[in-house]
């Protein structure tokens, strides 16, 4: 699909390329709105927090661009582009998607839900570089790189399994906890038959995916009929274009006053970009991922240290998590990004 709308929008001329940009914009606007007031309904009708639902159902829908690119990519030969989607995920979600969101709505948030679903996110980025580290012999990794074996990938996909049960089990378990960041959705509680909120998430979702689809190639056509340069292009656009359904989706729930939900978004996707992204791109290839040694120089370090950072500012943060973090991890991000050019093998 990406290569027919890619030979297609080289056919349009500039003025359609943009029409179509705006139009993909509308829509993944319209979508993201659905699935914000879907997923809060059914954080209403579960009794779950409305962070455990993005963190779970909204982030599982978020991440299939990211699935679908890396998974066919593995399939396609290449999976050094796989294991590097789902890293540059990670880095974009946290440090550019999770600031935005912070930046146009600082969130409220339940410290004893974010603490545990923070530190089940750092620990899976933590797990990622340690698969992919050859255990043979430590110190090659970084003259000769490592490799995340087949065998882990279906690991990680069963543990992607005990991850989404345990999250709504715990969410039920304690006294107080089913109703932490309900607030005010019982006074708009849906009144429709369960299957049709079911129904209505499912298209939305897919219509952001959709969306995402048809914008990512048409803005890479019209960057280069623009003359931006493409090694700008190829070093941004694969990670933040299958990150767009999470830019979305945070920055509608943040306008509409759900920003606990963008958050737990964020914090489900990076935990979806190790065990279900890299895990299933693993899964599918008797070979697994290749991970190149510029992976442990530069970008598995800087994903850690992104997740870091947001570690240490959820413990400094009281009851609201402030704008100036926000910018302080956008700012993390660009830094990040523009070093990354010195590390491209």
């Amino acid at each position: 699909m990406d290569e027919f709308l890619q030979a297609s929008f080289q056919a349009f001329p500039l003025p359609v390329l943009i029409l179509v940009i705006i139009v993909s914009i509308l829509f993944l606007g319209k979508a993201a709105d659905v699935l914000v007031d879907e997923a809060v309904s059914l954080s209403a009708r579960w009794g779950v927090p409305k962070m455990i639902i993005g963190a779970t159902i909204v982030s599982l829908g978020t991440t299939l661009p990211e699935v679908s690119v890396s998974v066919l990519a593995a399939l396609e030969g290449n999976p050094g582009i796989a294991l590097g989607n789902a890293v540059g995920s990670i880095i974009c979600d946290t440090g550019l998607i999770l600031g935005i969101a912070i930046l146009i709505s600082p969130p409220s948030i339940d410290k004893r839900l974010v603490n545990r679903q923070g530190w089940i996110q750092v620990g899976s980025g933590f797990l990622l570089f340690f698969f992919a580290l050859p255990w043979e012999n430590v110190t090659s990794a970084f003259q000769q790189g490592g490799r995340i074996t087949q065998s882990t990938g279906f690991l990680f996909l069963i543990l992607l399994a005990a991850y989404i049960y345990i999250s709504i089990k715990w969410s039920r378990s304690k006294p107080g906890e089913a109703e932490a960041g309900l607030d005010d959705i019982s006074e708009r509680e849906d009144s429709a038959p369960l299957w049709q909120v079911l129904l209505k998430l499912a298209v939305a979702i897919g219509v952001v995916i959709l969306s995402s689809k048809v914008l990512i190639p048409s803005v890479q056509e019209t960057a280069i009929r623009l003359s931006i340069p493409e090694s700008i292009i190829g070093a941004t656009l694969v990670a933040f274009g299958t990150s767009l359904p999470e830019l979305v989706t945070a920055i509608q729930a943040s306008r509409r006053g759900h920003s606990e939900l963008a958050v737990g978004n964020i914090i489900g996707a990076d935990i979806l970009n190790v065990l279900f992204v890299s895990g299933a791109a693993a899964a599918v290839t008797s070979t697994g991922l290749e991970a190149p040694k510029n992976f442990f120089q530069f970008f598995f370090p800087a994903m850690l240290i992104v997740l870091v950072i947001f570690r240490v500012g959820i413990a400094f943060s009281k009851d609201t998590i402030k704008r100036p973090f926000g910018v302080f991890l956008v700012l993390i991000y660009v830094a990040v990004t523009i070093a990354g050019y010195y590390f491209k093998e």
